[in-house]
């Protein structure tokens, strides 16, 4: 068969593992062709295509990033992008397509494969909130390197008597903000899943500096806000693409701890650094282990499926189960963030 390949949303580590394992278990094992898709689904629709082969993929299983390029598009939300997928994949001659992507490709690989084409995703993001699955590609390193910020984090803070705003992405769930704030033994975690108090983070930083330390360590998911009806009024800032602005959210805690406790109070964004760099093991074989067998699921007629990560076990979960669909953190390890701080 002809299969086609893309990566979509946001990049992340990891991508090229999953790459990798579709091209050398698609060549090797079955014989098929693989045609990349360069920036996700933008080039379905403009016909930019990359055929796939070993020469590709050789030396890519350490490399950030993805070799096919990204892009935030989505073909069912534009006019005719749909019919545009449709007639690239004909000239193509495109059998089935495999889709890499976060919540707004696979949702978009969802309304596709409705139009009859025969899918398979892969899911990746660091934000790890893609429904049906317990890991995505991406997460592992992600946290790895907010827990690290958050480990050095603590020795400045400590040497100055500070208090450290670390920002880290997450706008709707704190998958990052939660592991990372545990591992690194922050003394708050501020997540998009309860909305916070600021008086409530105010009396617990000046109750633990009066009582038994001078330097705090507060941890604020990009898409964390404060409840509704108290103190601190707050809109979350977007960008032109709809885009949370990186520091917003993590600007204002840190300027109202200031104000309210006279404390020094300073701010780190991790942002873009948090997808950046070297994927861990972790994701360089959770990558290859949805590869593979989202390669198996293509080659023996299964579609309309998406690779999941079930315990131990990797299964294929329906698309219209998960399109749309956000996992929110557990309110256990939610409690756990807490009770720990």
């Amino acid at each position: 068969m002809r299969v086609g390949l893309l990566t979509g949303g946001g990049d992340c580590p990891g991508l090229n593992a999953a790459i990798r394992a579709v091209v050398k278990h698609g060549e090797g094992t079955y014989g098929h062709s693989i045609i990349g898709f360069r920036n996700g689904w933008k080039g379905v629709v403009d016909g930019d295509v990359l055929p796939l082969g070993r020469e590709h993929i050789r030396n890519v299983l350490p490399v950030g990033g993805t070799l096919l390029g990204t892009a935030r598009y989505h073909p069912n939300e534009e006019n005719g992008g749909i019919d545009a997928v449709m007639a690239t994949l004909e000239a193509e001659r495109i059998e089935a397509l495999i889709c890499i992507g976060g919540d707004g490709t696979l949702h978009a690989a969802s309304k596709v494969a409705e139009a009859g084409v025969r899918i398979v995703a892969i899911p990746k993001t660091i934000d790890n909130d893609v429904e049906g699955t317990d890991l995505s590609i991406g997460f592992h390193t992600a946290v790895n390197i907010a827990t690290e910020a958050i480990d050095r984090v603590h020795t400045t803070a400590e040497s100055h008597n500070r208090v450290m705003v670390v920002e880290v992405m997450g706008r709707h769930a704190g998958w990052i903000a939660v592991n990372a704030g545990i591992a690194g033994g922050a003394e708050l975690v501020l997540a998009p899943e309860e909305p916070f108090d600021i008086d409530q983070v105010v009396k617990f930083l000046k109750h633990r500096h009066r009582a038994h330390a001078n330097f705090s360590i507060v941890v604020v998911a990009e898409g964390a806000m404060p409840r509704e009806g108290g103190s601190m009024d707050y809109t979350t800032q977007l960008g032109k693409y709809g885009e949370i602005v990186a520091g917003a959210i993590g600007e204002r805690v840190a300027a109202e701890i200031a104000k309210r406790t006279g404390f020094d109070t300073r701010v780190t964004i991790l942002g873009h650094v948090q997808r950046g760099g070297s994927p861990t093991p972790t994701d360089r074989i959770l990558g290859s282990r949805f590869g593979v067998a989202a390669m198996d699921a293509i080659s023996s007629g299964t579609t309309s499926v998406m690779t999941a990560l079930r315990g131990e076990r990797i299964e294929l979960v329906p698309l219209a189960e998960i399109a749309g669909r956000v996992k929110h953190v557990p309110a256990d390890l939610l409690r756990a963030a807490q009770v720990l701080s």
